[in-house]
């Protein structure tokens, strides 16, 4: 058994929270140690989309003189 099959997912598709790989790999975000934490994953995701988003605009505005867009 792998490591992801004693995991929480979530479901990209369905909105639910399940235990194991259950669901096909393009459903599936995680693994997450708790139901808990699977729960979260949409607004996990909008978080970590937006920190990178604001990382990507700081390197792309790196030495070019100007300040990233929420630099200003």
């Amino acid at each position: 058994m792998s490591d992801g099959d004693e995991k929480y997912w979530y479901n990209l598709s369905t909105g639910e929270v399940e235990f194991g790989m259950l669901s096909a790999a393009v459903d599936r975000v995680g693994p997450f140690d708790s139901a808990e934490a699977a729960a979260q994953a949409p607004a996990t995701l909008r978080e970590r989309s937006r920190a990178w988003a604001e990382e990507e605009a700081a390197e792309d505005a790196w030495g070019s003189g100007r300040p990233a867009e929420n630099e200003e």
